[in-house]
């Protein structure tokens, strides 16, 4: 059970999860994951805590379907990433919401930019994640990017994990 954690630690953990994101290491970040984790980007017209069995989501993705996503993002026949698009995020406003025994809830915002064959891609919106604390770290078991968007424009393929 956690008792405290300091927003250091976690702002930490999430700063390091968006660059190994950057760097394209996909395989090291699907590891944060625990099994019966989710990946989950609500379509931008829905109420954010509307449930993913019901509502339509543009990402909700278990870790089966997780980790076809990243094997499909990394193989090299990957057409949308061949090659990979380039990003930077930035990770702001960190707030631990609550804790529920070894669970804490945080949110954070976030900006992120997509470059590839000249454009440049700018995604802005909140995570809502659920953080497992354990000996090895933390380790997400729930991930959720709400884009603040009002539409995605039309981008053709895209391939991006928020």
């Amino acid at each position: 059970m956690i008792t405290r954690v300091e927003r250091e630690a976690v702002e930490d953990f999430l700063y390091s999860e968006a660059d190994l994101l950057d760097r394209w290491e996909l395989d090291a970040w699907v590891a944060l994951f625990e099994e019966d984790a989710r990946y989950e980007v609500p379509t931008t017209d829905i109420d954010s805590s509307a449930d993913p069995a019901t509502s339509l989501y543009l990402i909700a993705d278990d870790m089966r379907t997780l980790r076809g996503r990243v094997e499909r993002l990394n193989h090299r026949n990957a057409y949308a990433e061949s090659p990979h698009a380039r990003t930077r995020r930035f990770i702001t406003n960190v707030r631990i919401d609550s804790i529920e025994g070894d669970i804490l809830f945080v949110r954070a915002n976030f900006q992120v930019f997509r470059f590839k064959n000249a454009i440049v891609d700018t995604f802005i919106g909140r995570y809502e994640h659920g953080l497992r604390m354990s000996d090895r770290g933390f380790t997400f078991v729930r991930r959720r990017a709400v884009l603040d968007l009002e539409a995605l424009r039309p981008l053709g393929k895209l391939s991006i994990i928020l």
